[in-house]
């Protein structure tokens, strides 16, 4: 079958073999890293932020994310660590004075160096193309080289001057092994914030249980307050019982008279009272005309006003 006229065909051409591993150009990975957002694949622009694994977003990339998880499933998964907006710090980046970025490619038929990037480190000068371990601080988002943070070790920022420590320095677009040391202590600092927050929670509960406990239950100085006002209270009573007595002692004559000249007034009723006319006596049960005969009376008993 075939190989008419003279053709000639070679052994890979008739077997097949096993399929050669498709080896990734370290440029274009580089490039894909550095110069393009993580989740959207569009070029970096600003604001540019990074997340605690050291991955390049854009901002706006990441609010949209947030917004709406309804995207690629790919994507949802690269970036599930990411549940808010405090997840990622803002980066503070010192631009190339050698960055021309496209005004000097107008025509299209300028050379692209991919070597010149478009952010350096301030501190060495080191372009941020991938060539070179750059690093960024949690505290502030500065970001430098990792020689810088070597060479002169501060526990300053050197471009800020905001404090951090060697739990705060981050490594952008680590390899693998940088990945998962991220991840661990990215795990452990939220595992410490869950814990600050229910202990600060369980704090606030018993200081408000203690307050309502200090409103109902009067304190010491209140207590001692209590017994000096029942003391002074327990004073006055006794100096009023003291005057009332000697005052009593003072007025025994006058009341004597007076309880000597009532015992010898007594009770008279209105209807013996010769002041008072008839007709005034007869409003009263006591009158002649209220009370009933013998005759008048029956045998069983009426409650009423006029049985007697």
């Amino acid at each position: 079958m075939g190989c008419d006229g003279g053709t000639i065909p070679k052994r890979h051409e008739l077997v097949k073999g096993p399929r050669k591993v498709e080896k990734v150009d370290k440029n274009a990975e580089l490039v894909a890293q550095w110069y393009y957002c993580t989740l959207s694949q569009e070029e970096l622009r600003r604001p540019i932020v990074a997340c605690e694994l050291g991955r390049l977003y854009n901002k706006d990339a990441i609010i949209e994310f947030l917004l709406d998880k309804s995207s690629d499933k790919s994507l949802v998964q690269a970036a599930s660590y990411i549940r808010s907006i405090k997840n990622v710090t803002e980066l503070n980046l010192a631009d190339n004075p050698a960055w021309k970025g496209d005004k000097g490619n107008t025509k299209g038929d300028k050379y692209d160096d991919i070597q010149c990037a478009r952010f350096i480190c301030p501190v060495v000068g080191l372009e941020m193309n991938g060539r070179h371990r750059f690093c960024f601080l949690r505290n502030c988002g500065c970001v430098f080289s990792e020689r810088a943070l070597k060479e002169i070790k501060t526990e300053v920022c050197h471009r800020c001057g905001v404090p951090f420590q060697e739990e705060d320095v981050i490594t952008l677009n680590g390899n693998k092994e940088d990945v998962e040391v991220l991840k661990k202590k990215m795990e452990e600092r939220r595992l410490k914030s869950k814990v600050g927050k229910k202990s600060k929670k369980c704090k606030a509960a018993e200081s408000v249980s203690q307050q309502d406990t200090t409103e109902d239950s009067p304190g010491p100085s209140e207590v001692k307050t209590a017994k000096d006002d029942m003391n002074t209270n327990s004073g006055e009573r006794k100096q009023i019982v003291f005057t009332k007595s000697a005052e009593a002692n003072g007025s025994s004559s006058a009341s004597g008279k007076i309880s000597k000249a009532s015992a010898g007034t007594t009770k008279r009723s209105i209807a013996d009272s010769e002041q008072k006319s008839e007709a005034y006596k007869s409003i009263f049960t006591s009158h002649s005309s209220a009370k009933r005969s013998k005759e008048e009376s029956s045998n069983w008993i009426t409650h009423t006003a006029y049985y007697f």
